[in-house]
């Protein structure tokens, strides 16, 4: 996002030899309130992912759990130098500094996740492949070292980083596309209504996937025009500083609130290992566990049915048994080793 004052330690120095500008008055204030919200966030998030840990073990949201929390980091650093500055009259170099590291950390970890994200990381697969693996690593590096440039102002560096970014939002949109692909393919291909749960699942996850995608067409526009506006006039700087803020977290809140951790579900945990490069064949979910209910209303030949399994420590309360439904390999003409699901419930 656009760089402040206190993100350049360069320009502390005119802070100190000028009068104090008017526009920069308000903003111990704005950054406490922005501190709280992050704050009050972060908390939610995480009692959020400690309560439906039993349900739903996914380090995807343990890595987004990062993201508010260093937010939060950069917010108190920025009220602790404006507050010391304005109404102390001390600028703090090493605070500016911590400011400007918490702010390119933010922004790396945020595109970091939004990578994960597109990826499908524990939403699709399990885990990613090393080739992706590599690739995410070696942008999020990249991406890191160019903010470092463009924030202390070095020549060129802003074409670096518009390369960069140009670069992360084509792998995250294409990455989106193809798991939209897929999962269209697999909703086609169901038998009607021979599983339910397996066609729930689908549908959320594509309705994740397109409200992810709409949510990174606005992120995109944002960081591309807080590039081109390089200027950094003091005029009005609060209430530029405002909108900012307030679209950035509006934009985060609505993306932490589409893949937040569920409670007990059947439906979300069914997900393949890892990605495979074979042709996709349906169905990709190996095995599924359902309740008497909907074991009842299954009727197809490509399934064996009737595998009880025993209650696990998080379904102490469940009256009725999970039934697993396994998929008769001959319905398939091709099956991956490497097709499971995750054992949530």
């Amino acid at each position: 996002m656009e760089a402040s004052p206190s993100s350049n330690p360069a320009s502390l120095f005119h802070l100190r030899s000028a009068a104090m500008d008017d526009s920069y008055r308000p903003l111990p204030t704005l950054y406490l309130v922005f501190l709280a919200i992050w704050c009050l966030s972060t908390f939610s998030w995480a009692l959020n992912t400690m309560r439906n840990r039993h349900f739903q073990v996914s380090n995807l949201q343990c890595i987004m759990a990062a993201v508010p929390l260093i937010k939060a980091v950069q917010l108190g650093l920025s009220y602790s130098f404006w507050y010391s500055c304005i109404k102390l009259q001390v600028c703090s170099l090493w605070i500016s500094f911590g400011v400007y590291v918490t702010g390119i950390i933010f922004q790396t970890a945020s595109l970091m996740s939004f990578m994960l994200i597109s990826h499908g990381y524990c939403i699709m697969y399990e885990r990613l492949s090393v080739p992706e693996r590599r690739i995410t690593a070696a942008l999020g590096f990249g991406l890191y070292l160019t903010l470092v440039g463009y924030k202390a102002a070095i020549p060129y560096f802003t074409v670096f980083g518009l390369l960069n970014y140009s670069v992360s939002f084509y792998l995250i949109f294409r990455h989106i596309s193809q798991n939209l692909v897929i999962l269209r393919e697999e909703l086609s291909s169901m038998e009607d209504g021979s599983v339910q749960s397996i066609d729930i699942a689908l549908r959320m996850k594509y309705t994740m996937f397109k409200k992810f995608q709409g949510a990174m067409q606005i992120v995109a526009v944002v960081e591309f025009l807080v590039f081109m506006n390089v200027a950094e006039a003091p005029d009005n700087y609060w209430l530029r500083l405002l909108v900012r803020e307030c679209a950035q977290f509006c934009i985060y809140l609505y993306i932490g609130w589409t893949f937040r951790a569920l409670g007990a579900s059947t439906h979300f945990s069914v997900m393949r290992a890892l990605k495979s490069t074979w042709e996709m064949k349906l169905p990709p979910i190996y095995r599924v566990e359902m309740d008497a209910a909907d074991f009842n209303d299954v009727a197809s030949r490509s399934w064996q049915f009737g595998v009880p399994t025993s209650h696990s420590s998080q379904l102490k309360n469940t009256i009725d048994p999970l039934v697993v439904l396994v998929q008769n390999p001959r319905s398939a003409s091709k099956v991956a080793s490497d097709y499971t699901t995750c054992h949530q419930v």
